[in-house]
């Protein structure tokens, strides 16, 4: 599978008032990170960006979760969209399809070298749009968009739900995809099994890394049902994956 070369891409600020392109808002207050934790997820990703480029491409279509979850934000051509935890840019091609020319997408993440590779991605393909930004998902860097996408992402939060919140307040629709233990056995054991052998890239610091994923995830799911009007869960990939989407549209 042919991969594109880490390079410079558009990596411009984007600030809190507006110059992101999305609409106007008001700002969420931000959260305190703790600056251990930070560098202990941007060691961890800095570290495997090479072989997480390739095996997030290679993967990028099992059980048809990242199309899921690009068709839950019901994106218009025009929209602005900031992906928290963008990585090596494997859902930019589809967030960029689906606002086309006029619309904005904004990749956010901790991680240099995740947004080196996918520096390359924008550069090789020429889009104008495209902005990276190095930021932390729990203090966005945007103060409004039309929706915000995180993939496998909030499992690195102490605490989802108010990370999640922030979300909805900036954004018309929020998508989130999240590893959770509720499929059958077999499939709880080799999301176990998954967990345990990529332990850093979940943080999991824990001898009960499934509990922790299903407690983030729960987390992550009341903040979508107490900050959206119009609720939206799918169940992918055995269970093991579920896609949940809050819009007040």
């Amino acid at each position: 599978m042919a991969q594109d070369a880490p390079g410079r891409g558009r990596r411009r600020p984007v600030t809190r008032d507006g110059a992101a392109g999305g609409r106007a808002g008001s700002e969420a207050p931000a959260a305190e990170s703790d600056p251990r934790r930070l560098r202990r997820v941007r060691r961890s990703y800095d570290a495997w960006a090479r072989v997480y480029d390739w095996f997030a491409r290679a993967t990028a279509s099992v059980g048809g979760v990242r199309a899921a979850c690009v068709r839950s934000l019901d994106l218009a051509p025009g929209d602005t969209v900031v992906e928290f935890g963008c990585g090596p840019g494997v859902n930019l091609p589809a967030l960029r399809e689906a606002v086309g020319a006029s619309g904005r997408v904004v990749g956010v993440d901790v991680s240099t070298r995740m947004l080196d590779r996918a520096a390359g991605l924008v550069a090789r393909r020429g889009w104008e749009n495209v902005s990276l930004v190095e930021a932390d998902a729990e203090r966005p860097p945007v103060a409004a968009a039309d929706a915000v996408l995180a993939t496998f992402v909030t499992s690195l939060f102490p605490d989802p739900y108010a990370v999640v919140r922030r979300w909805c307040d900036l954004a018309d629709a929020v998508v989130v995809a999240a590893f959770v233990p509720e499929g059958n056995r077999a499939a709880n054991a080799a999301l176990r099994a998954f967990v345990a052998l990529n332990g850093r890239l979940f943080d999991a610091r824990t001898d009960d890394p499934l509990g922790m994923l299903a407690e983030r995830t729960a987390a992550a799911r009341r903040a979508l049902d107490d900050g959206a009007t119009v609720r939206e869960r799918d169940r992918r990939l055995f269970g093991t994956i579920v896609v949940e989407a809050g819009r007040d549209r």
